[in-house]
C-alpha cells in the first residue's frame, strides 16, 4: 500500500509541477502515519491519570473561593471552633483512633533485604561433548536414547557452562544417600554463607525457615539440616516444602509472607533448590530423558523482614502473590509426573500437552493478576472487547492485555526455550524482557525454583533495576501449578557481591544466531 502511493505519486510529479506544490501542503494523513502504539500510550496516561485531570477545575474553584473570602468570616469560623472545643478534641481522637486500628490491623509490608544465589565451581562445568560421553561411557543408554539426548541439548537454549553435581561426574556416578546429602549441603550453605555475609544478620537472628526441594526429601529433612548448621534457635518456625516443582520457589514466598504477618519484627530466610545427584534417570523412554538435558545445580536464599527498619536498606518491597493450582484436571495433574518405566527405572516423565496445560495455567493466573497490576486504562479495554465478543458471538478477537505497561522487568521460569518462547508470543513481549530468562537458561540450565532468581540478579548485574521499577516473576511447576510474585525496587539495584553473574556478566547477552544462542564471547 505504501509502496504503491509512492509510485503514483512520483508519476503525478513528472507530469506537472503544479500539482507536486499543491501535494506538499496538505497535512499528512495521520491515520497513516501515527503509530498505534503511541496513541494507545496516550489513552493509557489520560485514563489513568484522569482523577488527577478532574481535581485539578475543583482545586483550582475551592483557591479561587478562598481567595475571594472574607476576614471576617474567618474570624467568625476560629470563633465558632473554639466554642465547640470539645466536638473538635471528639473528632480528632477518633481520626487518631480509627487512623491506629487501620495501621496496626492492616497488612505488614514485606521486604526482601537481600537474596544470594549459589554458583557452583569451575570444575563441575558439563560441556556438551563431556555430557554425551559419560552418557555413553556408563552404558545405559542405547543408541536412539543417546542421539536423542544429543538433539535436545543442541536444541535446549542452555550453554557449555552450566553444572552438574559432582556425584555425575564420576564414572560411575555415586548415587548414594551420602552424595545427595553432599550436593543439598554444598548448594544450600554456599547460598547462606552468601546471604547471612552480604547482610550481617546473624543465624539467630531468623525467626522463620522456609525450604523447598521437590525430589530429595531425607530424614532429617533439608531446614532440619540449616538448623544444625547455622545453630538457629530452639523457637524458630521451620518448614520443609517437597513436591511442589518449579514454582515452588513462589509457594514458599507466599507461605512466609503469611507467617510474617502474624509474628512481628521478624526475619524469615527462605531456601530454594532441587537436588538432581538421585534423581538423574538411566533409563531410554524419551519423555523422561527430557529432564536429563535441561535441569541443573543451583539454588537461592532470600531474606525477608517485616521490620519498618529494614525499609530502608532492603532492596524490594512484596506487592502480590497469586497462585493458581491446575490439579483438579488428571491432564494437569500427570503432565510432570514421577515414575518407573517399564524396566522398573524411576525418572520425571513430561507430557506432551504440557505447553498446553501450562497455557490454561497461565490464563488462569493473569486473569487474576491482571486487575491487580494493569493500568486502569488497560482493564477497560480488555472489559470492552470482553463484551464485544459476548455480543457478537465471538467474532470479536479478543484483546490481550498489554502486561508491558505494568511491569519493567520480567522473570519468567527458565523452564526451557520452548517455554520463554511461547511467554514472549502470548504476552507480546519484546526480546529484552525475555533476555534475563534466556541468558540465564544458558548460563545455568533450569535450577528449577531457584531460577527466578537467578534472572533477577542478572537484571541487576546489567544496571537496570531503578526505584520503582515493578518485577514479575512467574514460574510454572508440578500439579499443575502457575505462581506469580511481585515485587517493587525500593532504590537503584546495585547487584551484592559474590553474585552468580559476578565473573561473566561483562560477556552478556549471548550471541543468537538461527534462534540458537552461541557461547559467550568477550566484549
Amino acid at each position: 500500500m505504501e509502496g504503491g502511493g509512492k509510485a503514483g505519486a512520483g508519476g503525478r510529479d513528472q507530469a506537472s509541477s503544479p500539482p507536486q506544490r499543491r501535494e506538499s501542503r496538505r497535512l499528512p494523513d495521520f491515520l497513516q502515519s501515527v503509530n498505534l502504539k503511541y496513541v494507545k500510550l496516550g489513552y493509557h496516561y489520560l485514563i489513568t491519570h484522569l482523577l488527577t485531570l478532574l481535581l485539578i477545575p475543583l482545586m483550582v474553584v475551592i483557591v479561587l473561593e478562598a481567595a475571594q473570602t472574607d476576614p471576617n468570616d474567618l474570624r467568625q469560623l476560629w470563633l465558632h471552633l473554639q466554642y465547640n472545643l470539645v466536638s473538635v478534641l471528639v473528632c480528632s481522637a477518633f481520626l487518631v483512633f480509627g487512623t491506629t486500628v487501620y495501621i496496626m490491623t492492616g497488612p505488614r509490608p514485606v521486604y526482601l533485604v537481600d537474596y544470594a544465589c549459589y554458583r557452583p565451581p569451575p570444575n563441575l562445568q558439563v560441556p556438551f561433548p563431556r555430557f554425551m560421553k559419560h552418557s555413553q561411557i556408563c552404558g545405559e543408554f542405547n543408541e536412539a536414547a543417546l542421539e536423542f539426548q544429543r538433539r535436545i541439548l543442541e536444541r535446549s537454549g542452555l550453554g557449555q557452562e552450566t553444572y552438574l553435581p559432582s556425584a555425575l561426574h564420576y564414572l560411575p556416578p555415586r548415587l548414594s544417600m551420602a552424595s545427595a546429602r553432599e550436593e543439598a549441603e554444598e548448594v544450600m550453605f554456599g547460598a547462606l554463607n552468601a546471604l547471612f555475609r552480604n547482610t550481617g544478620v546473624k543465624p539467630k537472628d531468623i525467626g522463620i525457615l522456609v525450604v523447598n526441594c521437590s525430589l530429595f526429601n531425607p530424614t532429617p529433612s533439608l531446614s532440619a539440616m540449616i538448623v544444625n548448621r547455622y545453630k538457629f534457635r530452639g523457637n524458630i518456625k521451620s518448614f520443609n516444602l517437597g513436591g511442589m516443582g518449579c514454582s515452588a520457589g513462589v509457594v514458599s514466598i507466599d507461605l512466609a509472607r503469611d507467617l510474617l504477618q502474624i509474628h512481628r519484627s521478624t526475619y524469615a530466610v527462605v531456601v530454594s533448590t532441587e537436588n538432581i545427584t538421585q534423581n538423574w534417570y538411566f533409563g531410554n523412554r524419551k519423555s523422561m530423558l527430557i529432564p536429563n538435558c535441561l535441569f541443573r545445580v543451583g539454588a537461592a536464599a532470600m531474606l525477608l523482614s517485616n521490620r519498618s527498619a529494614d525499609r530502608w536498606r532492603a532492596k524490594y518491597k512484596l506487592v502480590h502473590v497469586v497462585r493458581t493450582h491446575h490439579g483438579a484436571d488428571d491432564r494437569a495433574f500427570r503432565c510432570v509426573y514421577q515414575e518407573q518405566d517399564d524396566a522398573g527405572k524411576v525418572g520425571v516423565s513430561l507430557s506432551k500437552d504440557l505447553m498446553a496445560i501450562a497455557g490454561e495455567a497461565l490464563k488462569i493466573n493473569i486473569t487474576t493478576l491482571g486487575p491487580l497490576v494493569l493500568p486502569i486504562s488497560e482493564q477497560l479495554l480488555f472489559f470492552a472487547t470482553l463484551v464485544a465478543k459476548k455480543l457478537f458471538n465471538g467474532k470479536v478477537k479478543p484483546y490481550i492485555p498489554d502486561f508491558k505497561l505494568a511491569f519493567e522487568h520480567f522473570c519468567i521460569h527458565a523452564g526451557g526455550r520452548a517455554v520463554i518462547d511461547e511467554l514472549e508470543k502470548n504476552l507480546q513481549l519484546r526480546p529484552d524482557h525475555v533476555e534475563a530468562s534466556r541468558m540465564t537458561l544458558h548460563r545455568f540450565g533450569n535450577t528449577s525454583s531457584s531460577s527466578i532468581w537467578y534472572e533477577l540478579a542478572y537484571t541487576e548485574a546489567k544496571g537496570r533495576m531503578r526505584k520503582g521499577h515493578r518485577v514479575w516473576q512467574i514460574a510454572f511447576g508440578s500439579g499443575f501449578k502457575c505462581n506469580s510474585a511481585v515485587w517493587q525496587a525500593l532504590c537503584n539495584v546495585k547487584p551484592s557481591p559474590d553474585g552468580p553473574w559476578e565473573d561473566c556478566i561483562h560477556r552478556y547477552p549471548v550471541e543468537i544466531v538461527d534462534g540458537f544462542p552461541q557461547p559467550p564471547h568477550e566484549q
